[in-house]
């Protein structure tokens, strides 16, 4: 297998690199907001009418605003990412053979051996690639040929690695 294919300099493209690798770690914090919200409004709701509830509220009011902006770190953190990788935009290219992943992105470059990858998510517009539990780089789906990217989705499912989003928690 070799696929080797362009990447435009398109400004909102470093972005959307910089949120899918992100997805996953930040995801949590939306969930732990979630519940720290549920529990600080459902202990202030509870303590609203007793004599210590005054004592304790203190707790509840910081555990529900913690929540909530736990909530909200997941999107901050994606939108300033967004916002500050405009000026990262040059032309770049991928070189994927059966031994390795080659990137080129301006004057840098660098590459991951498939031996090292231990799980590719199937997202909407990328494949991301992780080496043991963190996300390493990502192949865009959308830049390739139809063909080209059907031969690597059957090569990484043939090797075990292809890990579908749909599937996943």
């Amino acid at each position: 297998m070799h696929i080797r294919f362009d990447i435009p300099a398109d400004p909102a493209y470093p972005g959307r690199v910089a949120a899918a690798m992100s997805r996953d770690q930040l995801r949590r914090y939306a969930s732990v907001g979630a519940v720290l919200l549920t529990v600080g409004v459902i202990g202030l709701v509870v303590t609203r009418g007793s004599s210590w509830g005054e004592q304790i509220t203190p707790l509840w009011m910081a555990m529900a605003i913690g929540g909530l902006l736990a909530m909200l770190y997941w999107p901050w953190v994606q939108w300033r990412a967004r916002r500050r990788s405009g000026g990262y935009a040059v032309d770049g290219s991928y070189d994927i053979t059966d031994e390795n992943i080659m990137m080129r992105s301006g004057s840098e470059s660098g590459g991951i051996a498939w031996a090292g990858v231990s799980r590719v998510k199937d997202t909407p517009e990328f494949w991301v690639v992780y080496v043991d539990r963190m996300p390493a780089t990502v192949i865009p789906r959308r830049l390739m040929s139809a063909g080209d990217a059907e031969t690597l989705r059957a090569f990484m499912s043939a090797r075990g690695l292809l890990e579908d989003d749909a599937h996943r928690r």
